[in-house]
C-alpha cells in the first residue's frame, strides 16, 4: 500500500514538474517573440524618421504646388507630405537661435523657401530606389532644390540591418535551445515510465494502446502548459504596460493576442510530437535492451 501511495506521488511529481518545465519555455519563447516584434517596429520607425525636404521656387502657385504635392504622394517610396511655410519656419524657435538679431531688421523679406517636408517608408533602405525617387523629384516643375541627409540614413540603415540580424540569431539560438530543453523534459518523463511500458509490452499490448493513453496524457499536458504560459506571458505584458508604457504601444493587442495563442496551440502540438518520439523508441525498444538506460 504505502509503496502504491510512493509510485502515484513520484508519477503525479513527474507531470507537474514537467508541466511547469514546458510552461517555463513556453513562456521564453513567447516572451522572446514580443520583444524580437517590438525591436523590430522600433527599427522600422527609425527606419522611416529620416526626413526629406523638397523646397519650392518663391513663384510657384498654389494650384502647382497642390499638383506637386499630389505627385509626390503618389510615389510608392513616400510615407507621409506635409507642407511647411515659410512663416512657420521662420517662427520655429531653433532657426530663431541661429541670429543675434531678428533677421527681419536686416533683410526685406524672409529669405526662406516654403517646402514640403516627406518622411519615406521601408524601401528607403534601397539606395537605387531612393536616388532614382530624389532625382525625379528635382526634375519636378516648381521644385527648387531637394535636400535628403544621405550619411545618417546610410548609418541608421546599416545599424537598423545589424541589430535586425543580432535579433534574428538571437532568437534562433533561444527557439533551438528552447527546443532541446522541452524534448529533453518529456523524453526524461517518458524515461521514468519505461518499465511500465515494457511491462505492458510482455502482457501483450499493441503498440497503440500502450501509446494511447500517454498520447492523451500529453495533450492535456500542453494544453495545461500552454495555459500557463499565456497567463504569466498576459500578465507580463500588462506589468510592462505601467511601468514601460512606450513598449506596450510598439506593439498592437492583436500581436500579444495572437503570441498567446500560438503559446496554447504550440504547446499543444509540441508535447504532443515529442512525446509520440520519445514513447516510440521505447515501445520499439527490445525488452533485453531497455535494462542498458
Amino acid at each position: 500500500m504505502k509503496d502504491d501511495k510512493r509510485l502515484r506521488r513520484k508519477v503525479r511529481n513527474s507531470y507537474i514538474v514537467s508541466t511547469v518545465s514546458m510552461t517555463l519555455v513556453l513562456f521564453l519563447l513567447g516572451s522572446v517573440g514580443y520583444l524580437t516584434f517590438a525591436a523590430m517596429k522600433v527599427a522600422s520607425t527609425l527606419r522611416e524618421s529620416i526626413a526629406v525636404s523638397v523646397e519650392l521656387q518663391r513663384d510657384v502657385t498654389p494650384e502647382r504646388r497642390e499638383k506637386i504635392a499630389r505627385q509626390l504622394s503618389a510615389q510608392e517610396i513616400v510615407r507621409t507630405v506635409a507642407f511647411v511655410p515659410k512663416e512657420e519656419k521662420a517662427d520655429d524657435a531653433e532657426f530663431r537661435k541661429l541670429f543675434a538679431a531678428q533677421f527681419e531688421e536686416i533683410l526685406d523679406e524672409n529669405p526662406l523657401l516654403d517646402s514640403f517636408e516627406l518622411t519615406l517608408s521601408a524601401r528607403s533602405a534601397e539606395q537605387e530606389t531612393v536616388d532614382a525617387f530624389l532625382a525625379a523629384t528635382q526634375r519636378i516643375e516648381g521644385v527648387e532644390y531637394v535636400s535628403y541627409p544621405a550619411q545618417l540614413a546610410e548609418r541608421l540603415h546599416a545599424t537598423v540591418g545589424k541589430i535586425r540580424l543580432i535579433l534574428l540569431l538571437f532568437g534562433g539560438a533561444l527557439l533551438v535551445i528552447s527546443l532541446i530543453l522541452l524534448s529533453n523534459t518529456i523524453r526524461l518523463a517518458i524515461f521514468s515510465k519505461r518499465y511500465l511500458i515494457n511491462t505492458m509490452k510482455l502482457v501483450g499490448a499493441t503498440k497503440w494502446f500502450i501509446m494511447r493513453p500517454f498520447l492523451g496524457s500529453s495533450i492535456a499536458q500542453g494544453l495545461l502548459a500552454g495555459l500557463g504560459a499565456s497567463a504569466l506571458f498576459l500578465a507580463a505584458t500588462w506589468g510592462l504596460d505601467g511601468a514601460i508604457p512606450e513598449l506596450t504601444t510598439l506593439t498592437e493587442l492583436t500581436v500579444v493576442a495572437v503570441i498567446a495563442g500560438a503559446m496554447l496551440l504550440s504547446g499543444t502540438l509540441l508535447s504532443l510530437l515529442f512525446t509520440w518520439a520519445a514513447l516510440n523508441k521505447f515501445v520499439n525498444m527490445k525488452s533485453n535492451k531497455i535494462y542498458l538506460y
